[in-house]
């Protein structure tokens, strides 16, 4: 029964590996512009063409796109007191640039001088965050504006279909039962 289990187990792992070499190649083919944004990976280039293949249409602008990932500020002024909140967004998108965002600020120097900047201004650690997220969201939509439009649809079904991703549907654990 462990043997059993050990073997399924490596074999989910070795479906992993080769989904992910998959998914790695199916963004640099989509979104090579986005790749090479330093701190995007494979999985956070795929939930970010995700959250705006979904709603190309929308993505008319920086802002929109800034809207879109849940980094544009929205008033919340209230009397005397001035201040901002951001909009909800995609929170996956939301979550990936968080994801690049520290990538960056643990091993890019710009954005650690543009943080330490910030902070000396007197901004708060999630200020400092956002005002991060928003630099990476115009990054973003130059890279997503100059590269040709992904695949959508199905043409997006198709790919799949001829990459094989659609063969590496895990089973449920039926040798356990």
């Amino acid at each position: 029964m462990l043997r059993e289990l050990a073997r399924h187990i490596r074999s989910l792992d070795e479906q992993v590996e080769v989904a992910r070499a998959r998914l790695d190649e199916l963004t640099c083919q989509a979104a090579r512009a986005v790749r090479d944004i330093h701190g995007v990976g494979a999985i956070t280039a795929a939930q970010l063409l995700v959250a705006v293949g979904d709603n190309s249409e929308r993505i008319r602008s920086e802002a929109a796109l800034a809207k879109l990932c849940g980094v544009a500020p929205l008033q919340a002024s209230s009397g005397k007191t001035r201040r901002h909140r951001l909009n909800r967004g995609n929170r996956t998108a939301n979550h990936a640039l968080w994801r690049i965002a520290m990538v960056r600020h643990n091993s890019d120097p710009g954005t650690k001088a543009y943080s330490t900047r910030l902070c000396a201004e007197g901004r708060s650690d999630r200020e400092i965050m956002s005002c991060v997220k928003r630099f990476i969201v115009r990054e973003l939509y130059e890279a997503l504006t100059r590269q040709a439009a992904a695949p959508t649809g199905p043409q997006l079904g198709e790919l799949r279909h001829h990459t094989g991703l659609l063969r590496l549907v895990v089973q449920p654990f039926d040798i356990l039962v």
